[in-house]
């Protein structure tokens, strides 16, 4: 009996160790990421080439993951969220999904405008004035205020209040000149659409060459990616419309990011840490731009992106990620109480 006890204890020992092994060696990072672009499969291979470090990814729309993260809770085998705009990373931040972010390449990699204390961006996109050439004239659209002048009365098209694109901008505006002046111009946005609120900032490039409306804004990524496009209906849309830089002599064009955190109960926090590192590598920055017509948010990066050099260079709004993230709750109700669905 004593022996075997002994042999089977034996028995359990070795298995616990050879458990152990085989997880010691596992090179794995589990991503949850709200990004849907086929362009990004490159950037991850290039994580995996460069580190050895397998991804295992999961795609969903931004409330699916979070809720998919909250509901798994500790159990969760999330390392890193990945997602677009600040008021999304700010939602998973107020869930407290986020682990505080701690990496001396980050800090000085980053601008600190660009990054908070447990999530951080890692290519930004500006949210521009787009119009119709030949209905309005660029000297009147000058600053994202001109959106609420009444000579654009019924010449604006928008998508939802509720996207975080525009609570993101409502949230810089708010941050700038105070909730009263917010609200003011989300009512004068409102008093000026051509058409309730609805689709993508791509409907809204659309519209506005169609003649629907004469007025929309647009986050540049979109505008990049109809530049670039081979289809004829592309290029005469493009044609059709032009592009205002907003608030160059003040606060500067408002930037939307994408950008991602280490999640609280990540088992695989070092490849999660290192994954994020090597997105603000130069390999990875230039990716962002080249491959899915974003900026690089690391200082520098010499980028081959002809509809980005086609823009032209801008003054961005420095405002810290934080304040917007800060404003987020504010901008919704102030969009509501104007009837900005």
């Amino acid at each position: 009996m004593k022996s075997l006890f002994l042999r089977s204890l034996l028995s359990l020992s070795l298995g616990a160790t050879a458990f152990g092994g085989a997880q010691a060696e596992e090179q794995v990072l589990n991503l949850y990421s709200a990004r849907h672009y086929q362009t990004d499969e490159a950037l991850y291979d290039g994580f995996t080439q460069e580190t050895g470090i397998k991804i295992k990814r999961i795609e969903g729309k931004e409330d699916e993951l979070l809720e998919r993260i909250r509901n798994e809770g500790a159990y969760s085998p999330a390392d890193v969220l990945l997602t677009v705009d600040a008021a999304r990373l700010a939602a998973a931040h107020e869930l407290g999904l986020f682990a505080p972010l701690q990496s001396a390449i980050l800090e000085a990699r980053i601008p600190a405008n660009l990054r908070t204390s447990d999530w951080a961006s890692f290519s930004t996109r500006a949210r521009v004035i787009i119009y119709a050439k030949g209905v309005v004239k660029p000297e009147e659209l000058a600053t994202y205020s001109d959106l609420a002048d009444p000579r654009l009365k019924g010449k604006v098209c928008s998508r939802s209040g509720s996207h975080p694109y525009n609570l993101s901008l409502m949230a810089s505006i708010i941050a700038h000149q105070g909730e009263a002046k917010a609200e003011q111009w989300a009512k004068g946005v409102v008093a000026n659409f051509a058409r309730a609120p609805k689709g993508g900032d791509t409907d809204q490039i659309r519209a506005v060459a169609a003649g629907e409306c004469a007025v929309a804004v647009s986050n540049t990524y979109y505008l990049a990616r109809l530049m670039r496009s081979d289809k004829p209906e592309d290029r005469k849309t493009m044609d059709k419309i032009g592009i205002v830089w907003p608030d160059q002599k003040t606060y500067g064009a408002h930037i939307n990011v994408s950008g991602g955190g280490v999640l609280k109960h990540a088992p695989h926090k070092e490849a999660a840490i290192k994954f994020l590192e090597y997105l603000a590598s130069d390999q990875a920055q230039r990716y962002f731009a080249d491959g899915n017509n974003e900026w690089p948010v690391v200082v520098g990066i010499k980028i081959d992106n002809p509809a980005l050099e086609a823009l032209g260079k801008f003054k961005a709004d420095s405002l810290p990620v934080g304040s917007l993230a800060m404003y987020r709750a504010k901008a919704q109700i102030i969009f509501d109480r104007a009837g900005y669905r």
